[in-house]
Formats: C-alpha cells, sequence, structure tokens
C-alpha cells in the first residue's frame, strides 16, 4: 500500500473532495458509489481518500467512470486500478491517467480491455 501512496503522490480526503468539487459530502459518497471514483484508506489514520489527479478543472476527470468499470470488469480491485493508472507507460509516454486527463480515452480504454484477455 505504501508504494501505492506514494505512487500517486497527491490524494485528497473526501471532505476535501467535496470543497474542490463544490458539492456536499454526500455527493461524494455517491460517485464512490456509483465508482465513477475510488478511494483507498490511507495513512495512519486509514482516511479514505482518493488520487487529486481524478479531478480537474473542479470535476470528476469525464472518462475516468468508465475506465475504472473496464477495469473493474478485468478482475482490477481499487488498488490495482489505481496502480495501472499511475504507473509510467513508456508507449504512451506518461502514464494511463495523464492520457485520460488530456483525453486519450479511447486508447487507454483499450489497453485497460487487453488486461482481462
Amino acid at each position: 500500500m505504501k508504494e501505492t501512496v506514494e505512487l500517486v503522490g497527491q490524494w485528497l480526503t473526501l471532505p476535501d473532495v467535496a470543497e474542490e468539487l463544490e458539492v456536499d459530502i454526500r455527493r461524494v459518497h455517491r460517485l464512490l458509489d456509483e465508482r465513477a471514483i475510488v478511494s483507498l484508506r490511507i495513512g495512519e489514520r486509514n482516511v479514505r481518500s482518493i488520487p487529486a489527479d481524478f479531478l480537474q478543472d473542479g470535476i470528476v476527470v469525464e472518462s475516468l467512470k468508465g475506465t475504472l468499470s473496464v477495469l473493474s470488469d478485468s478482475g482490477f480491485s481499487d488498488e490495482e486500478a489505481i496502480v495501472w493508472l499511475f504507473t509510467e507507460d513508456e508507449s504512451l509516454p506518461g502514464t494511463p491517467m495523464n492520457a485520460l486527463r488530456t483525453g486519450r480515452k479511447t486508447e487507454i480504454r483499450r489497453r485497460a480491455q487487453a488486461l482481462g484477455w
């Protein structure tokens, strides 16, 4: 888990996410329930947090939900999905999360689907 925390870098607690999105904390819980975002319990106090890069310009990265769904269908746990999204890939270049943030969802979803085979 420590490696995952370091790989991602910046994390936001759920109240921080609510503030960033300018929504009630219940809306953040709905986003988690809908799997539009995923969280991990991190730190000494095991606080539910999400990678800060899941948010961009005050909203959840648009193509994240579908990509998380594909990864889940491929058998990835939430932590494994986060690791995959934030691991450097020389063929992109960068990380799958960077590619999603720049609108390259088709390529990333294709790669995610291939993981399930």
